[in-house]
C-alpha cells in the first residue's frame, strides 16, 4: 500500500495532481479541498494517499491531510454505493467539519446538494456513518462556527478528547467547565482532561 507521495508539483487541476517522485510522475486523483492547499507547480508537495486496486487500473488518491482520508475510506468502505468518485464529490463539496456535522445532525438536505448525490445516497451515509461520526462530529461541527479564545479552544479539545474516550457531550461539556474554573485558565490540556476523568470515576 502506498502511504503517501512526496515529491515535485509538475502540474495540477481541481481534480487531480501530477507529481514527480525522482524522475518518474506519479497522477493522482485529489478532492478540491487538497487541491486549495497545493503549492506553486514546481515545489515540493505532500500527499496522503490511498491506492484503490481495480481489474482495469490501479488509482492513486491524495489528501492533504489525514482526516480528509479517514472520510474519503469511511465512506468508500462503510456505505453501500458509495465508490470513490462519489467520495471526492463528497470531500469537494463540504469540508470534514461542516460533514461530520451534517452526518451527526442527520441534515440530508445538506449532504444530498453536493454534486452526484442523490437524496437517497444522502441518506444511507446518515444512517451508516452516524454512529462512526458520533457525538464528536456534532460537536466539532459546532465549535467551528464559533471563533474561539485560546482558553474556550482547551474547553473545545477537552471536551473532543473526553467523547472519545466514551463520556456523554453534556457531561463533558459541564466538567471541563468545572474543572477549568477551579483549576485556572492556564491548566494543560492533559491535565484538564485528567481531572475531569478523575471526578467522573
Amino acid at each position: 500500500m502506498i502511504t503517501f507521495i512526496h515529491g515535485k508539483l509538475v502540474e495540477s487541476l481541481p481534480t487531480q495532481a501530477i507529481v514527480d517522485v525522482n524522475g518518474m510522475g506519479y497522477e493522482v486523483l485529489i478532492p478540491l479541498s487538497s487541491f486549495n492547499k497545493l503549492p506553486p507547480p514546481g515545489q515540493e508537495v505532500h500527499l496522503l494517499t490511498h491506492l484503490s486496486v481495480r481489474e482495469d487500473a490501479h488509482v492513486l488518491y491524495g489528501f492533504s491531510s489525514a482526516a480528509e482520508r479517514d472520510i474519503f475510506r469511511l465512506l468508500v468502505n462503510t456505505v453501500s454505493g458509495v465508490g470513490p468518485k462519489i467520495a471526492l464529490n463528497v470531500l469537494s463539496g463540504m469540508s470534514v467539519m461542516a460533514f461530520r456535522g451534517a452526518v451527526a445532525a442527520a441534515d440530508v438536505k445538506s449532504l444530498s446538494q453536493i454534486s452526484g448525490l442523490g437524496r437517497k445516497t444522502a441518506e444511507r451515509i446518515v444512517v451508516e456513518l452516524k454512529d462512526k461520526v458520533g457525538d464528536a462530529g456534532a460537536w466539532e461541527a459546532a465549535s467551528e462556527q464559533r471563533s474561539l479564545s485560546g482558553s474556550e479552544q482547551k474547553i473545545n479539545d477537552a471536551v473532543l478528547a473526553l467523547i472519545a474516550l466514551g463520556v456523554k457531550q453534556a457531561e463533558a461539556h459541564e466538567s471541563v467547565r468545572k474543572a477549568m474554573a477551579m483549576l485556572g485558565d492556564e491548566v494543560p490540556l492533559e491535565d484538564l482532561v485528567r481531572a475531569c476523568l478523575k471526578k467522573g470515576s
